[in-house]
C-alpha cells in the first residue's frame, strides 16, 4: 500500500506541475505576443481577466505545490488540487460547454488527471512527516 501512495502522490506532483506550468507558458506567451484577449470557451472568463487568471492562478499553484514538496501547508496543496478537479469537472463536463470533435477524450484525460491529483494529494496532507 506504502508504494501506491508513493505513486499517487508523486503523480499529484507531477500533473500538477505540468498542469501549472502549461497554464504560467500560455498566459506568458499570451502577454509577451500583446494579445489583449484569449479564447478558452469552457472558462467563463474572457478578455484580459482570463490572461491574469492564468497568470496568478499558475504562479499560486507552483507556490503550493513547492510548499508541498518542503513538507509545509500540505493541506493547501490538497485544497488546491481539489480546485482544480471541481472547475475541470465543472467547466468542462456541467456547463454548456460543447466539445469540438476530438477534445472529449482530451478533458476525460485531464479530469482523470486532476481527480488521481486530487487522491495523490491527499496521500501528501496525510503524509508523516520524517524524522
Amino acid at each position: 500500500m506504502g508504494v501506491v501512495k508513493a505513486l499517487l502522490r508523486f503523480v499529484s506532483y507531477v500533473f500538477q506541475a505540468l498542469f501549472c506550468l502549461g497554464l504560467l507558458a500560455l498566459s506568458v506567451v499570451a502577454f509577451v505576443a500583446g494579445a489583449q484577449t484569449l479564447q478558452l470557451g469552457m472558462l467563463p472568463w474572457t478578455g484580459s481577466t482570463l490572461l491574469y487568471v492564468l497568470l496568478f492562478g499558475s504562479l499560486i499553484g507552483l507556490f503550493l505545490l513547492i510548499l508541498a514538496l518542503r513538507g509545509s501547508a500540505r493541506w493547501l496543496f490538497f485544497l488546491w488540487c481539489l480546485v482544480v478537479a471541481v472547475l475541470v469537472a465543472k467547466f468542462y463536463f456541467l456547463s454548456g460547454y460543447r466539445f469540438a470533435p476530438g477534445e472529449a477524450k482530451t478533458a476525460l484525460y485531464l479530469l482523470v488527471g486532476s481527480v488521481l491529483a486530487l487522491l495523490g494529494s491527499w496521500f501528501v496532507m496525510t503524509r508523516r512527516p520524517a524524522r
